[in-house]
């Protein structure tokens, strides 16, 4: 099994779910809502190296790792000028990013020390390893790799 699969683990309240979603289901790209386009580009390609695929003006771009159409959608449609919504309101927690090997975190790590990003935190979970960050419109940002499932004790 590679590095980065999942291993399938049992469900803790199988009644929750009668008609479980096909197994095959994966969160292909999450749009964020920033209040500076160009800033926020400045932060996931200059600093994370996401490419742009595509962009609209000043009101969104798309960004991608490895050619895809896109993996992180930014838009100021309804956020231009905004700031972030104050602690104890609801909203996204965070977004993970898996990265495929540990090297390849490495140099995410890397990238961000060099573009002076702080870091909330950093953990070893066991089965993975994560660093965890916010963007400049402070969307919380979990950048993870998986161990091999195989070598989990």
């Amino acid at each position: 099994m590679p590095a980065n699969a999942t291993t399938p683990i049992k469900p803790l309240e199988p009644a929750l779910t009668p008609r479980p979603v096909d197994a095959g289901v994966r969160i292909g790209h999450v749009h964020v809502k920033v209040a500076d386009l160009d800033r926020s580009l400045a932060f996931y390609c200059g600093v994370l190296g996401f490419e742009l695929m595509q962009r609209y003006g000043k009101q969104a771009a798309f960004v991608s790792a490895g050619g895809y159409h896109h993996h992180i959608g930014l838009n100021t449609w309804e956020s231009k000028g905004g700031t972030a919504p104050p602690p104890g309101t609801t909203g996204l927690y965070h977004v993970a990013l898996l990265y495929p090997t540990r090297a390849a975190l490495g140099d995410a790590l890397r990238r961000l020390i060099e573009g002076g990003v702080p870091l909330e935190g950093a953990s070893d979970h066991g089965v993975s390893q994560a660093l965890y960050l916010r963007d400049p419109d402070g969307n919380g940002i979990e950048l993870y790799w998986d161990r091999d499932p195989a070598l989990h004790i």
